[in-house]
């Protein structure tokens, strides 16, 4: 039987300064929102274009460099998979959020400030290899400072 696939690729650029955060047991967190946008012709030939806004969460050593070099319109490639948490709140309605859970990030055109050029940098977030303990996210919700 074959196995699902749960990969999500990204280019977009930052809509605000990442945002790190320490889960109780120390383990880094950084959250970002990503706008894609893209183009297309509408039933009348006329171009459009839709963004879309997509919370991406990096883990540990991945999260800290992250929130080290990622600031607000900074284009980045972004590659992980969906995840989709829940919990209650505080009047006991269940809430639901989908983010993207970071494998990995590539740092490419410059943001504001940065003359545009790209830097080509980046990060992997430790998909096999090399020897790296970069993590992913706690086994449980309980860790989680959000």
């Amino acid at each position: 039987m074959a196995r699902g696939v749960n990969k999500v690729i990204l280019i977009g650029n930052l809509g605000a300064d990442p945002e790190l955060k320490y889960t109780p047991s120390g383990t880094a967190v950084c959250t970002f929102r990503l706008a894609t946008s893209e183009s297309f012709k509408d039933r009348d030939g006329n171009m459009q274009e839709r963004t879309e806004w997509h919370r991406i969460v990096a883990w540990t050593k991945l999260g800290e460099i992250a929130a080290q070099y990622l600031s607000k319109g900074r284009q980045v490639f972004v590659e992980g998979s969906i995840r989709t948490r829940s919990w209650e709140d505080q009047s006991g309605e269940r809430k639901y959020m989908t983010e993207i859970v970071a494998r990995d990030i590539q740092f490419l055109g410059g943001g504001p400030g940065q003359g545009g050029q790209g830097g080509g940098g980046g990060y992997g977030g430790g998909q096999g290899g090399g020897g790296n303990d970069f993590g992913g996210p706690p086994s449980t919700d309980d860790d989680i400072p959000f």
